[in-house]
């Protein structure tokens, strides 16, 4: 049974990544994604209980059509989700398994090839990740990627071992163009290389298929035997043809049929939503006005109609002005029923003294079900839908072995064990552009298909350190100038993401004639094409100049202004 196809989500504990050595894959590993640092060590607070309670962990999961899949083992490369993404761009649907899931998978009929992802650690250590003997033997057939590449020749008869020199970034790699893997590739072409180890002896039936100056068997295959692997990285953009490779291995290889679409995925998912809630449920819909939930609630909408009711909550967290435009643009536009809750001064009380951003995401979680938990008692609502999407349940928990933890998501971690509520999240297994995508189909303004995404737990994890009144009221005016300015230059079409951090910390700064002692504002802007990597956005200096001059000049208690230049990774997008 396919978890990607799940639109109720079990809630799953997260697991520690293999650390590994340090240049096995650098890609994979902290080298390269310094911020996978522990997960949340408690577990989530406990929400009162009563009849019907669910633990959510125990509720079943509901299954759309199966379609023909790609199934990717995850040895704890940061970057593994991306294979899924690029085969799915094919037009294939894929998925992420644990190793230890992987050999039950396999035998799904609907599956018809397997990916054997990057990693940090190294084969040959004791302990390092591995899957069951029964994967490798598989009659579907196997692309392996670095890691991946290792542990299929390793475990094959071939022999890895440490690199005589570690291999990282471009490199010019020279390919066989009769290999169907390269079918449509230059003779000559640049790849993604991250690596320590390398293959120093082929098992017996595996030749080369591409080699690089410092990797002789960058590509090796056993078309007899459906076995394929690569030393470098298909799956990033660095590498020039990675989409075409991955393409030829899940349509031509593996036989894939192209029908992973938002059309179908749209028709399945109201079917779905209709079967789980029956011709007399009631759901409420956790709306903030971020493409997420607008496209959640556009969806869940569609399938039920009037038995909908969105509740947009006024946490207290929220940006200049949002809270009336979201509820007049869908109560007015779309014709669904809004019910705003007034729960700042319940939010801000849950926030007291919390400082640490974990425990922030847990309790602005419970929160918010005690919130809908109330609405729903009053409308006789039985189901909670939440706009969660893939990228969230990646950063929230290992939820597919090795990967480690880099945050909780509020929707995913910050959910109590139990709750009243059935839990619906349509959108739990789609990429940010596949959300946008859906969204376009379903009649989402432009404006809210293109708006910048902010984090369920609001402003609140762009206040590093304490939530106060005074320091939201502080942040909320930055922002907005920062907001407007891109908006008037024309830049904010050209990010993926813009916001204001507000600092914990104060500087000495001159105005007028006077000393001051005040916060310090940093300003973050990022491009990227699916928020699993980003790249800083090359803002003009004069409209940085602009925006800081604005904020030190019109909002009393700021003094300094700088600007993020870190990419996604080392660093995540938002700073908690």
């Amino acid at each position: 049974m396919s978890p990607l196809h799940c639109l109720k989500i079990l809630s799953s504990r997260p697991t520690r990544g293999f650390p590994g050595r340090p240049g096995a894959c650098c890609l994979c590993g902290r080298g390269w994604a310094a911020e996978i640092g522990r997960g949340p060590s408690s577990r989530p607070g406990q929400h009162r209980s009563g009849p019907g309670s669910v633990p959510i962990r125990d509720q079943e999961v509901a299954v759309l059509r199966a379609h023909p899949t790609i199934v990717v083992v995850d040895f704890g490369s940061q970057v593994t989700r991306l294979i899924a993404r690029r085969v799915r761009e094919a037009g294939v649907y894929a998925e992420v398994v644990s190793p230890a899931r992987a050999s039950s998978r396999i035998t799904s009929p609907e599956v018809r090839g397997v990916i054997l992802s990057g990693g940090p650690a190294s084969v040959y250590e004791p302990g390092a990740p591995d899957v069951p003997q029964e994967v490798l033997e598989t009659p579907l057939p196997v692309l392996g990627i670095c890691y991946g590449m290792q542990l299929l020749v390793n475990r094959t008869g071939g022999r890895v071992e440490p690199a005589p020199e570690r291999e990282f970034g471009r490199a010019e790699f020279f390919c066989d163009p009769h290999s169907r893997l390269f079918a449509g590739w230059p003779e000559k072409s640049v790849v993604w290389m991250s690596h320590g180890d390398y293959i120093a002896a082929l098992p017996s039936g595996m030749r080369t298929s591409g080699h690089t100056a410092r990797a002789p068997f960058a590509a090796v295959e056993n078309p007899e035997q459906g076995r394929y692997a690569v030393q470098f990285h298909p799956e990033v953009r660095h590498t020039e043809h990675g989409d075409r490779l991955l393409a030829n291995f899940s349509r031509d290889i593996c036989g894939c049929t192209p029908d992973w679409t938002m059309a179908a995925y749209e028709r399945e998912a109201v079917e779905e939503i209709r079967n789980q809630v029956g011709e007399d449920g009631r759901v409420v819909c956790a709306l903030s006005g971020g493409v997420d939930s607008s496209v959640m609630a556009l969806l869940v909408h569609r399938a039920i109609g009037h038995r909908l009711t969105a509740v947009f909550v006024d946490n207290g967290l929220l940006r200049k002005g949002e809270a009336e435009q979201v509820v007049s643009t869908f109560q007015g536009r779309y014709g669904i029923p809004v019910e705003a809750a007034d729960a700042r001064t319940r939010f801000l009380a849950a926030l007291a003294g919390i400082s640490d951003p974990e425990e922030k995401r847990r309790r602005i979680g419970q929160t918010f079900v005690d919130v809908f938990e109330d609405v729903a008692g009053r409308i006789g609502a039985d189901w909670l839908a939440q706009g969660t999407i893939y990228p969230d349940r990646i950063e929230s928990s290992a939820i597919s072995g090795p990967s480690a933890t880099i945050k909780t998501h509020h929707n995913v971690g910050g959910l109590p064990e139990t709750m009243q509520l059935k839990l619906i999240e349509p959108l739990a297994w789609l990429f940010k552009d596949e959300v946008r995508d859906l969204g376009r189909r379903l009649g989402l303004d432009p404006a809210f298909v293109q708006r910048h995404p902010f984090p369920g737990p609001g402003l609140a994890v762009r206040i590093i350190g304490e939530v106060t009144p005074e320091r939201l009221d502080l942040l909320r005016e930055a922002d907005a100038i920062f907001r407007e300015e891109l908006e008037s230059s024309g830049w904010m079409e050209q990010t993926s993401q813009a916001f204001a951090v507000l600092l914990p910390v104060k500087t000495v700064g001159v105005m007028g004639d006077g000393r001051t002692y005040e916060q310090v504002i940093a300003l973050r802007s990022v491009n990227t094409e699916d928020f699993m990597t980003a790249d800083w956005s090359r803002l003009p200096h004069d409209l940085l100049a602009q925006v800081a001059g604005r904020i030190v000049g019109e909002v009393r208690g700021i003094n300094r202004v700088v600007f993020d230049i870190t990419s996604k990774p080392p660093a995540t997008i938002e700073w908690e």
